[in-house]
């Protein structure tokens, strides 16, 4: 084995010899280095020594990379040294260590570092989005997540109460929309949503509009709850942003509703009400009353759940999913009125505005349609509903008023309270109710047309069934 002081001379006059794949260059002045040239022309440093008898041999790297002594500058190494790599892998094995296994513990130490401090921005990162995401990103993203579960009309809720100031019309005709109630918590981030800041939302807002602020404070609370269970927003708003005694504290307390139609007031709110000039509407306000459905549920029917054949019409019920109801006589005229104004073609200008619009003319399949609302149906009929009172001088009702008008005037005709609970879709009240009534459609339509015949007449209004209009043929199918 030879043995020279090394050199950069000596390292470059050093080959390795003919016939042989290696050749060592050993170095004097630290022990266990050598310069190692292969058959190829390869030259690189190596440390070779034992451990527990067995050698050890590292590759340290390229004589062209690697200097013999370390470089030194303003009292710090620069550069490691061959001579002083060596020195320290000698220690290492004095103290009775393999330096491969010293070096795999240091890389996977400072691996370990080094996934510490990107968890740690990481963190840094997800704190600061957390802390910056609005209230209004969440709710869209609430919407999407859970509309599937919802009825149109809960849905409509939803994305009503944060709607921006915005302009309707062009032109003369533009208006500007007030800010829904929701919309100054809108660009909020998620962060703020405490007890405190709800309180504060809720002092400016119920003394403008209570009805719409107590609903919006539901809507967020549910909201809020949604946001704590999933992992993304989990633990941003405060879980008590809407607790019970922010409600106490800064909305009125609900009074029982009994707004409702008196008998005597009958015959002008049919009066007040078949003059408004939309037929939709009209029609939509008396069956409301006839029918006694929730606003939506009317709203939200359409053609193929009309069977004018068998008189009966099927209902999206909250409920129980689905119910059937009769389609009683005068109601069933309204509807065949409306299904024929509906079927007949626009005038030739709208065709051709349509045609402009790249659109098609059909049928909606709404029977409660509207051509200006964003969903094709009826969405407010409360105005027109409430010209109508004032025009009849009557006093407020609300739609759901016209549903409790129908419980409330059923009782006049003596019908048994399980006929209208079922007929309005209310959960039974009692056992015998649950178990043993079991009440076809011929039995409730015996009634309901009693009931309806009974409004009628107090209305003034003369209608006989077999005298009524038959506007789509006999035998024409319910769904068509």
């Amino acid at each position: 084995m030879e043995r020279v002081r090394l050199t950069l001379e000596r390292i470059a006059e050093f080959a390795c010899p003919e016939g042989k794949q290696q050749a060592f260059l050993w170095d004097t002045e630290a022990p266990g280095l050598a310069v190692r040239a292969t058959a190829r022309g390869a030259k690189s440093f190596i440390f070779e020594s034992k451990l527990n008898r067995r050698t050890i041999r590292i590759t340290l790297g390229d004589v062209r990379v690697w200097v013999l002594k370390s470089v030194w500058a303003k009292g710090k190494e620069t550069q490691r040294g061959a001579r002083e790599e060596a020195s320290r892998l000698k220690t290492i094995i004095d103290q009775g260590r393999d330096p491969r296994q010293v070096s795999a513990d240091e890389m996977a130490a400072e691996q370990g570092k080094r996934d510490e401090q990107a968890a740690a921005a990481l963190a840094e990162d997800e704190k600061a989005r957390r802390s910056e995401i609005t209230v209004g990103e969440v709710w869209g993203r609430y919407i999407e997540a859970r509309r599937a579960k919802w009825s149109e009309r809960h849905l409509f809720d939803h994305q009503k109460v944060i709607r921006p100031e915005r302009t309707k019309g062009e032109g003369d005709t533009a208006r500007t929309l007030t800010a829904a109630v929701l919309a100054s918590l809108a660009p909020l981030p998620l962060s703020a949503l405490t007890p405190e800041r709800i309180g504060e939302w809720l002092e400016a807002e119920t003394p403008k509009r209570g009805t719409q602020a107590a609903l919006a404070f539901r809507l967020l609370r549910a909201f809020i709850n949604w946001c704590n269970e999933q992992a993304e927003y989990s633990g941003i708003a405060a879980p008590d942003a809407c607790a019970r005694k922010v409600s106490r504290e800064h909305l009125p307390k609900a009074k029982a509703k009994t707004d409702a139609l008196q008998r005597e007031q009958l015959r002008l709110w049919f009066d007040a009400v078949r003059r408004i000039q939309n037929p939709t509407i009209s029609t939509y306000l008396q069956g409301l009353l006839l029918t006694g459905p929730r606003r939506e549920e009317l709203a939200s029917l359409r053609w193929q759940d009309v069977d004018f054949q068998w008189n009966s019409i099927s209902i999206r019920d909250k409920v129980e999913g689905e119910r059937t109801i009769p389609l009683t006589p005068y109601f069933a005229s309204l509807l065949r009125m409306l299904k024929m104004k509906n079927e007949t073609a626009p005038t030739v200008r709208r065709l051709k505005t349509l045609k402009e619009r790249g659109e098609e003319w059909k049928p909606s399949p709404w029977i409660f349609s509207s051509q200006t609302s964003e969903t094709g149906k009826l969405e407010e009929p409360s105005i027109a509903h409430r010209k109508a009172l004032a025009a009849a001088g009557l006093p407020p009702v609300s739609l759901h008023g016209l549903r409790r008008s129908f419980g409330t005037l059923s009782e006049w005709c003596e019908v048994p309270v399980g006929v209208v609970a079922q007929i309005q879709g209310h959960k039974p009240s009692a056992t015998a109710e649950k178990h043993y009534r079991v009440r076809p459609l011929d039995l409730l339509r015996m009634w309901h047309t009693r009931i309806e015949a009974w409004i009628l007449e107090q209305a003034g209004i003369e209608f006989k069934a077999e005298q009524a209009p038959q506007l789509l043929p006999a035998s024409s199918n319910a769904t068509a």
